[in-house]
């Protein structure tokens, strides 16, 4: 499983290309899929979020895809998404405060994800998108912080549109220059890490802030 995983991640281009080629016009139903899945199930966060759009870039630049249908269609599977794990953030947290089976957040927690999300939910939600395992946890969270509605949908669609639309357009310009193409897992990899720098700087500055 772990090794099936690694490999999804470090060879999507290889694997999105084999589904292409299985699976022909139903692609972009299998891609609506995986992008609502990462962003909507919050047990889901491992999938390959923005080097698969990278990627679906690159073939939409090669002619395997179009790129307007498929940023059109995945900017509604990712808005779809953070709307469905919202909503479960939002029922775990009723059924916490109804003293159901679930002890965990504790309220004090949940009044404090609440005044967190109100005063920097807006970019919170925004920059989460560039950061995997995080933009998974993020709509989440903020249901159970009761972020006000409204207030989250701006900011969900806002991030959907603007990560799909430039991993997908970098893929689409970049993907097939020569240099990339042959050193794509590089690239890739790379992507990830940029990716998770944010939350790495952020842990180091926690720990940083928490010493003596």
């Amino acid at each position: 499983m772990i090794e099936q995983l690694v490999s999804l991640i470090l060879h999507v281009d290889m694997h999105l290309l084999e589904l292409l080629q299985n699976y022909g016009p139903w692609i972009y139903a299998i891609l609506f899929l995986i992008i609502f899945v990462e962003t909507g199930l919050v047990v889901m966060p491992f999938l390959p979020g923005d080097s698969l759009l990278f990627v679906i870039g690159a073939l939409a630049a090669a002619g395997g895809l179009s790129l307007p249908l498929i940023i059109v269609l995945l900017i509604i599977a990712a808005i779809a998404g953070d709307t469905v794990n919202f909503a479960t953030g939002a029922w775990f947290h009723r059924k916490t405060l109804a003293g159901k089976r679930y002890r965990w957040p504790n309220p004090e927690h949940l009044r404090i994800t609440h005044e967190f999300f109100e005063r920097h939910g807006g970019k919170t939600i925004i920059i989460a998108r560039f950061v995997p395992i995080v933009r998974t946890l993020a709509p989440f969270v903020a249901g159970i912080g009761q972020m006000h509605y409204a207030r989250f949908a701006l900011y969900n669609v806002t991030g959907a549109i603007l990560w799909v639309v430039s991993l997908t357009v970098a893929g689409y310009l970049l993907g097939n220059v020569p240099w990339v193409k042959a050193n794509l897992t590089a690239v890739l990899m790379g992507l990830i890490v940029l990716s998770l720098l944010p939350g790495i700087i952020g842990w180091l500055n926690s720990k940083r802030s928490a010493r003596p």
